[in-house]
């Protein structure tokens, strides 16, 4: 009868190890039964952990800083258009990217972005009335005088990027093609401030009670 009671014990041990905790997500490194010298392998080779020391290198640390110069794979600019904001001469680009789709999905995506990153400093409209304001920043631009109504969309991306003035940069926190999405949202602003009668489709005019 013992013998039952032993077999029974190990087959419930052994079910709940294999199927028990399957999915679970464990915070703390697992118990270690046997002793890394008994199994040597991967898991035990010497290395160095983040953040500690190194005597190899002069500098006492294990984080390598990055090379100068290095790109990562995501981010190789092979499209001057796209990741400069630049045409082929070299000047900024007017327009967008013949890789960049404007349509009404670029649009709302431009929206979203833009009410994130951009309506707090620039308001909702673009007029430089963002929450910003009320605390002390009065020198954000409106979109909506002549100089960036007129300006090229390949300068605005730049800026966008690198930043300018009190701006700071947002190339760490909006993709390239998100960039251009907020510069989409960004002319249908200044479109929807500055229109006149002449931009209303003949067939839409009755709409607006205009004939």
């Amino acid at each position: 009868m013992r013998n039952v009671y032993l077999v029974t014990f190990f087959i419930a041990v052994l079910i709940v190890s294999v199927f028990g905790l399957r999915g679970r997500h464990f915070t703390q490194p697992p118990i270690e039964v046997f002793p890394e010298w008994a199994f040597p392998g991967m898991k035990h080779q010497p290395k160095y952990k983040p953040q500690s020391e190194s005597k190899f290198f002069a500098d006492g640390r294990t984080d390598r800083p990055i090379p100068a110069n290095t790109v990562s794979r995501t981010e190789l600019r092979t499209d001057d258009e796209l990741y400069l904001g630049k045409a082929a001469d070299g000047s900024w680009l007017r327009g967008f990217p013949k890789s960049i789709t404007v349509d009404a999905q670029l649009m709302a995506r431009g929206h979203e972005r833009f009410s994130i990153y951009c309506a707090p400093c620039h308001g909702a409209l673009g007029d430089g009335n963002g929450i910003t304001k009320q605390y002390g920043m009065g020198a954000t631009p409106t979109y909506h005088d002549t100089r960036l109504r007129e300006i090229a969309e390949g300068e605005i991306f730049n800026t966008i990027t690198h930043g300018k003035t009190n701006m700071l940069p947002y190339a760490d926190k909006v993709t390239p093609h998100d960039r251009w999405a907020i510069i989409l949202y960004v002319r249908s602003l200044q479109r929807a401030q500055n229109g006149t009668v002449a931009d209303v489709p003949a067939d839409h005019r009755s709409e607006l009670g205009l004939k």
